[in-house]
């Protein structure tokens, strides 16, 4: 037992079926219909090796894609191809999660043999709208149909999900109130290092925050700002667009559009608040990139933009660097702008080139982000890469995350 929470060595789990939640959640290529990056189904393979050896009848649960936005919101058969690469040994498939059709391949395992199930999002109660709307325990949450309905198949429950930990969802947090539970290997890497990270990380600490999924990083700021954990925090990408709404700036229509498409609007008070208190501490770019035959950049007094904001500016850039260079520890959780296209790309290629460059303790989470470090070849450059952006930028502001709870409360109800 580790921090609390069992481990595997904690069990035996020989002929047992064990429901083993991963986050094998990765960026998808439409047009070529594969997955772009698969770093976070690499991190799984330890775990689901160390059980399969072990003798259990793995069964493999993982969501791929968001449900607010829709992006990459496939099904998992493509991940249990990929597995059976990297495990050498075949991963069965089957498109369901806890029906009839599930529910028999599992009473079919045998010893040893590794089954995947569907994308968990395809089930209502694993949406996100579903965990903000009802907010649910984890009482009520072991009630729910997909627990209620595969929990009884099973002996024990593992969690490998770091990166999801942050969420409060059925397949996450529901299965702990009903089995023996314990966190995989991943997990317990993850956890290690995040907590040596809070206790040891040198001053100024700065956080560079991007991306296009910023909900996490409304619940961190304000923390991290008022207890001191953040020195400065540098926005890029679509957190810096809802701050320059919120100080009443026109980005201009199209940008604007992809805040209000994305539900981001309901952000841009929060932003006023956070200005209001911490405006010293909140670096804005000064100029953006956009994409018209070509990159072109505006200045920030140039705004609105006839064209969709895709990056930052030069200037932003070479601020940013000075910033990196100044610091003795640098967060960093996604992207500066759309990096996956050559005219966009330079703000994330060099923030990221810069941090590899310098001698500060440097960390950095999220599926994109880990994507970029994978493009730039900067793997060795950091000091600790996170499969988890979300749960890496909550674990850092010193909130407990449910997942976390959960499976210590599990430990206590099943010491036994």
């Amino acid at each position: 037992m580790k921090y609390g929470i069992n481990t595997l060595d904690d069990f035996n789990f020989k002929s047992k079926v064990v429901l083993t939640r991963l986050d094998l959640n990765s960026p998808y290529d439409k047009e070529n219909n594969k997955l772009k990056d698969i770093t976070r189904i690499k991190a799984a393979v330890p775990t689901i090796k160390e059980l399969s050896e072990a003798g259990a009848k793995v069964v493999l649960m993982s969501h791929q894609g968001g449900d607010l936005e829709y992006q990459n919101y496939i099904s998992t058969e493509f991940h249990a191809a990929v597995l059976s690469d990297l495990l050498g040994r075949e991963v069965f498939f089957i498109d369901d999660i806890c029906g009839p059709a599930a529910r028999e391949a599992i009473g079919n395992l045998s010893e040893s043999q590794i089954l995947l199930l569907d994308n968990v999002r395809f089930m209502a109660e694993e949406l996100t709208l579903f965990e903000e709307k009802l907010k649910l325990t984890f009482e009520e949450q072991a009630k729910t149909l997909v627990v209620r309905k595969l929990a009884p198949l099973a002996q024990f429950y593992i969690c490998d999900a770091f990166a999801a930990a942050h969420r409060s969802q059925p397949t996450l947090v529901g299965f702990e109130e009903l089995l023996s539970s314990a966190m995989g290997r991943l997990f317990e890497k993850e956890y290690e290092a995040l907590s040596s990270v809070i206790t040891t990380s040198q001053r100024p600490a700065v956080f560079i925050l991007g991306g296009a999924k910023i909900e996490d990083a409304f619940n961190m700021m304000p923390r991290v700002l008022t207890d001191g954990i953040a020195d400065k925090i540098l926005t890029a990408g679509l957190l810096a667009q809802v701050f320059l709404l919120a100080e009443g700036i026109d980005i201009g229509e199209p940008s604007k559009k992809i805040i209000y498409s994305k539900k981001l609007d309901r952000y841009i008070d929060n932003s006023r608040e956070i200005l209001e208190r911490f405006r010293e501490k909140i670096v804005i770019p000064v100029d953006f990139a956009y994409t018209d035959n070509g990159r072109k950049e505006i200045s920030l007094n140039e705004l609105p933009s006839g064209s969709a904001i895709t990056d930052i500016g030069s200037k932003t850039i070479d601020i940013y660097k000075k910033e990196i260079n100044n610091s003795k520890t640098i967060f960093t959780n996604g992207p500066a702008g759309v990096f996956e296209m050559p005219d966009s790309e330079m703000g994330t290629r060099e923030l990221l080139q810069q941090i590899a460059r310098s001698n500060n303790f440097s960390v950095i989470g999220g599926g994109d982000s880990i994507s970029a470090v994978n493009k730039y070849d900067l793997w060795d450059g950091f000091s600790y890469i996170c499969t988890g952006g979300g749960a890496m930028v909550r674990f850092l502001s010193g909130e407990e995350l449910p997942v976390v709870t959960s499976l210590k409360n599990a430990a206590e109800k099943f010491k036994k």
